[in-house]
């Protein structure tokens, strides 16, 4: 079974502004710090809630100099964050405003974009979840998980379909957006590259590469991400999705009360730590 979305994965700039803008002004906590495995070079930055918990996680890959991304068809146009009742009034259009974050009011989100043009909202939710981040907003208001995305398709209605009958997750997880209005997306900083979701184990993903296999999908291999195990493949509308496993989570290789304090290697890296942190930019705590 689906169990709502794990993460969204998405391209970023600079390192250091993306952690000031999600770490800073966003509040999320910088739950691990490592690089991307397919190129150690770069780093890979998780956020989510003070516990790490699937399903509050934003994942961004900095690519320094990049050029912008064009959101589109076959991408993910918007990734919806929820926050609790009455924030949005009391607090957050303040301190998006206080930080130079334009924000505006459209069917009761409120929208911004990161500083490298990912779509970003706010919507109000009754308070669940651990809640907690990073410290500079009070637990009281802090992001809780996400919500859902709004998808671009090449297909939209073969997308609503899909996701209806094959994942059965309905909006607001995804949300409909029609090809026709949409160019192709690019990708680049500020876009998403992949939307993650929930399962509860390795024998679910099991089960679930074997369904898919079936309706004629093409599958990746089972990768070893170190904090989940994952599967990708595209839906019919050309959006690549993943499907993460809860375990075994963040807190395997540091303590969860220090969680994205240090550089983390797994261990096929390890003996490479020196010549990859000298290639790495030194990252400080936002207002560090």
């Amino acid at each position: 079974m689906i169990e709502g979305i794990h993460h969204v994965t998405a391209i970023c700039g600079d390192a250091q502004t993306n952690v000031d803008f999600y770490a800073g002004v966003l509040g999320m906590r910088l739950v691990k710090k490592t690089v991307n495995f397919d190129d150690p070079g770069t780093y890979h930055l998780y956020y989510g809630d003070a516990a790490g918990s699937p399903g509050t996680i934003l994942t961004f890959f900095p690519w320094p100099g990049a050029a912008r991304g064009r959101a589109g068809a076959g991408q993910v146009l918007e990734t919806v964050l929820e926050v609790p009742m009455g924030s949005i009034a009391d607090y957050w259009r303040r301190r998006l405003a206080d930080a130079g974050v334009a924000a505006e009011t459209r069917e009761g989100r409120l929208v911004l974009s990161d500083p490298d043009g990912m779509v970003l909202s706010l919507v109000e939710v009754e308070p669940s979840g651990e809640g907690g981040g990073s410290g500079t907003v009070p637990p009281e208001f802090t992001v809780r998980r996400i919500q859902g995305v709004r998808l671009g398709s090449l297909r939209p209605d073969a997308t609503d379909r899909f996701l209806a009958d094959v994942v059965e997750i309905g909006a607001p997880t995804a949300m409909r957006a029609a090809s026709e209005e949409l160019p192709r997306g690019t990708l680049g900083a500020g876009a998403v590259h992949h939307v993650a979701f929930r399962l509860a184990d390795d024998a679910a993903q099991t089960e679930w590469i074997a369904r898919l296999k079936k309706l004629g999908a093409s599958v990746s291999p089972v990768m070893d991400r170190q904090y989940f195990h994952s599967i990708y493949f595209r839906e019919p509308g050309g959006v690549l999705f993943e499907l993460a496993t809860d375990p075994p989570g963040f807190a395997t290789d540091e303590p969860l009360d220090t969680l994205g304090t240090r550089l983390c290697l797994p261990e096929w890296l390890e003996p490479k730590r020196e010549e990859i942190e000298s290639l790495l930019p030194k990252l400080r705590a936002p207002g560090g």
